[in-house]
């Protein structure tokens, strides 16, 4: 009778494994998924104008943007695109709210616990603090002191604050840490230079550039989810393709971005 309890009881967890555990395995199965629903959902930046913005129609457009759209064309399926931030992006993936997150996120060991990063990495950045041509910043060290804004989950933030002594102001978004620096509540902004590079030909910032010596240089990955490694191999694939074309180097001449030396490297690599 004992064994008989002890097989029930056996059973029973097995039958709950498989109720419970199914699902979880259909969700890290990203390319089925995807295919079976015909849609691929993305996270992509709405505030960082030119890899991620909106334009005045109200539409997101930019270099993220066509590299996703591309995603979705290999794949023969239709996109949404989710709009993130960094506090957020991470987590809107580990919930399973996006597929893929291509959202100029820079490559940290522990943002690699947390989501999948596949290599190589697409692009890549460095800090820079954005300030009037007049503000007499010329060194990291002259931040010591100043007000500074930052937007949250920037990976240079503690270094600014902590090794240069900066006083750090932190918004939850680069919109909002630029309207403070324009209303002069900050000296300067720190924040990534591929952002600065796309903003510097509006004549608002005509008085203001990256006034130091770039800093921290950080490559850029696309997100998955941690336990999908079949869709990071794909997605790493792809990556090569767009490094071995060229394809992203064009895009950049689209948007008007300064050719990356990264991208040089990362085409003569793949070919």
């Amino acid at each position: 009778m004992k064994m008989v309890r002890e097989w029930l009881r056996f059973f029973a967890i097995a039958a709950l494994t498989l109720a419970f555990g199914a699902p979880a395995a259909a969700q890290s199965d990203t390319l089925a998924s995807v295919k079976q629903k015909g849609k691929i959902v993305v996270g992509v930046k709405a505030d960082y104008k030119p890899f991620g913005y909106t334009d005045p129609s109200g539409k997101i457009v930019g270099l993220e943007i066509d590299l996703a759209n591309d995603v979705a064309k290999r794949m023969g399926v239709q996109i949404e695109l989710v709009p993130v931030i960094a506090a957020n992006r991470m987590e809107f993936l580990k919930q399973g709210r996006i597929d893929l997150m291509i959202a100029t996120m820079a490559y940290k060991p522990d943002r690699a616990e947390v989501v999948g990063i596949p290599q190589p990495f697409y692009y890549a950045g460095a800090a820079n603090v954005f300030a009037k041509k007049s503000s007499g910043l010329k060194a990291w060290a002259d931040l010591k002191g100043k007000p500074i804004c930052a937007i949250q989950g920037a990976y240079y933030n503690r270094r600014t604050g902590e090794e240069f002594g900066a006083n750090l102001v932190v918004f939850k978004g680069v919109t909002e840490a630029m309207a403070a620096l324009e209303a002069g509540n900050c000296v300067g902004t720190v924040f990534d230079t591929t952002y600065f590079a796309g903003i510097m030909s509006d004549p608002k910032w005509a008085d203001y550039a990256m006034v130091l010596p770039s800093i921290d240089p950080e490559p850029w990955g696309v997100g998955v989810r941690k336990e999908d490694t079949k869709f990071a191999a794909y997605m790493s694939d792809v990556i090569k393709d767009w490094h071995k074309t060229g394809y992203i180097l064009e895009l950049e001449k689209k948007w008007g971005i300064p050719q990356s030396p990264f991208l040089v490297e990362q085409q003569a690599k793949n070919k």
